[in-house]
């Protein structure tokens, strides 16, 4: 099958594209808003944008059922336009998977997912938003980059502080996968875990 995306329906080319773009990471973004209500949802649309400086990237995509902007994107937006301009990337496991789906269910604005999600609102250490207490891995950041990109908004914080559990890390800031226990997104309601690994050797590493 031949397919030229630009002639096919949006909603076929999410469905497209999550079917075949896997598996993706998933960021669980903690937020809080101006008025101090937390907010936590997950991101599949997720990576890395830089190591120098450490900085991670998040795609909004479109608009809650209401047409308003989603309560990630709200929270994290510069303080002139509106928002707090932090985050907090909290790496999705499987200790709390189940939390972590409930956290994507739409509530309106003021609604904790925390709350809903029976997660629990941890202090950070540098940014106002909480981050997730359940999380080994947390990457607390600081807005850098908000970009349109059609009709959703690509996301890039500055990593600002990071949270890792003893037993996942040893002295050469390895971490064990394993223990880690992290979990990819699929298409629908699937998941992956991050057992089942090879290696491939390539020269120089």
């Amino acid at each position: 099958m031949e397919i030229d995306p630009r002639g096919l329906a949006a909603d076929l080319c999410n469905r497209l594209i999550i079917g075949c773009v896997v598996p993706r990471p998933i960021a669980v973004v903690s937020t809080v808003s101006v008025d101090g209500m937390p907010n936590v949802a997950p991101f599949s649309y997720f990576t890395v944008a830089s190591h120098s400086p450490l900085s991670l990237a998040f795609t909004v995509g479109g608009t809650k059922s209401d047409g308003t902007d989603k309560d990630t994107l709200r929270n994290a937006r510069f303080a002139e336009d509106g928002g707090v301009g932090e985050f907090v990337v909290n790496v999705a496991d499987e200790t709390y998977a189940a939390e972590m789906a409930r956290t994507g269910e739409s509530h309106p604005f003021g609604v904790s997912e925390f709350l809903h999600a029976g997660l629990t609102p941890a202090p950070s250490l540098v940014v106002k938003a909480p981050r997730v207490g359940e999380a080994s891995v947390s990457f607390e950041c600081r807005t850098t980059h908000i970009i349109p990109v059609g009709t959703a908004r690509l996301v890039i914080g500055e990593v600002v502080h990071i949270h890792v559990r003893d037993h996942l890390i040893d002295e050469r800031f390895r971490v064990d996968a394993d223990k880690l226990a992290a979990i990819g997104r699929m298409a629908g309601n699937d998941y992956v875990r991050t057992r089942d690994r090879f290696e491939v050797k390539t020269a120089g590493r």
